[in-house]
């Protein structure tokens, strides 16, 4: 996600370089492709955030029924444990 946002600051500094290099002839060309370059990389960047995210909650969710059942099972044993002869 990082990437992203570094891709959107320089899209941002090249629409913004062309607009103080074109003087007084602002054309919407000129922005268009800094801004262009911005919103890819700000889409590209959200797109691997969104799918980090999920992977994540998802090992999240497998983790914790592991734990879970390594807690039963230890339940389980201790119950074995102490049970009379």
């Amino acid at each position: 996600p990082m990437i992203g946002f570094l891709g959107t600051v320089i899209g941002m500094i090249i629409a913004i370089h062309e607009i103080a290099n074109a003087g007084g002839q602002i054309d919407i060309k000129l922005l268009s492709d800094g801004l262009y370059t911005a919103m890819t990389t700000t889409v590209a960047g959200l797109i691997v955030g969104i799918i980090s995210y999920v992977a994540y909650n998802h090992l999240i969710v497998r983790t914790n029924k592991v734990v879970y059942q390594m807690e039963a099972n230890t339940v389980e044993f201790l119950d074995l444990l102490n049970e009379p002869i």
